[in-house]
């Protein structure tokens, strides 16, 4: 039963990473939904997420390539300016998460009110977004720096990670396709920085016993998260976000429904 837990969790993680509909809100969900209790709680998240990013570097293994080569050419050339982005929308979230990590942390710990209002929060935005014309242009510097503030927001449970990044890119004008490509790979150098932080703080320990599911929710993660990054580019360009608005006011207000009437209170001690 534990290892289905993982490898529903693992799906609902790939698809979610790349679906503007809150991977983080959804993995809440579903640890309440499911019952599924871990303690190495840290280490399956981040193995999620690092799947997730590994799947990105597959998609986009040309782009990433290109970026490489570019690089080292040591000049001031596209590809150098790009990572340059990709640096400067990483600053806002890197501080948050730095300063406030304790108080994010006490966030996910089965806030489900609170996954619900973001979620809700997370279809308004979609819904806006969805209307904006004009977004023919690339990704600038100030431009990169507002995606990363919505990066940074976005640590928030319920809050989509991609939604609040791409939808912030076209009401800034930018191309939907380049919206979509740079969201999927500005949150990737993130969350290997992550990872190479709980490893040094010694928060990445497993027992044997956790490592199949770990497997599981990896392989689930991993292949679950190919799928619908390839679908996710599809659909921006082809400007579906409404429907995932949609998708998110109800699981929102399902949400809400379960916090208020249905959840257990807090045993107090």
């Amino acid at each position: 039963m534990e290892l289905l837990k993982a490898l529903i969790l693992g799906i609902i993680q790939g698809l979610t990473e790349f679906l503007p509909v809150s991977s983080s809100g959804h993995i809440e969900l579903g640890k309440v939904i499911l019952g599924y209790e871990i303690k190495e709680d840290v280490l399956f998240t981040v193995v999620l997420h690092f799947a997730t990013a590994l799947a990105t570097l597959v998609i986009f293994r040309k782009e990433v390539l290109e970026i490489l080569r570019g690089l080292f050419q040591f000049k001031w050339n596209e590809e150098a300016q790009f990572s340059a982005k990709i640096i400067v929308s990483m600053i806002p979230a890197a501080i948050v998460g730095l300063v406030w990590e304790d108080q994010i942390d006490a966030l996910f710990d089965g806030h489900i009110l609170l996954v619900g209002c973001m979620l809700i929060l997370t279809g308004l935005l979609l819904f806006w977004a969805d209307r904006a014309k004009d977004t023919l242009k690339k990704v600038g510097f100030s431009d990169a720096f507002i995606i990363g503030i919505s990066q940074a927001i976005a640590i928030l449970p319920g809050i989509s990670r991609s939604g609040a990044t791409i939808s912030t890119s076209v009401l800034l004008g930018v191309d939907r396709e380049r919206a979509a490509k740079f969201s999927f790979l500005m949150v990737v150098p993130l969350i290997l920085g992550k990872m190479a932080k709980d490893i040094l703080g010694g928060e990445m320990v497993y027992s044997s016993e956790a490592m199949l599911p770990l497997i599981i929710g990896f392989v689930a993660a991993f292949f679950s998260g190919l799928l619908a990054c390839r679908w996710m580019i599809q659909l921006v360009k082809n400007a579906k976000l409404s429907y995932f608005s949609i998708y998110c006011f109800i699981v929102g207000t399902l949400a809400i429904g379960w916090a208020m009437f249905l959840q257990p209170a807090p045993v107090l001690n």
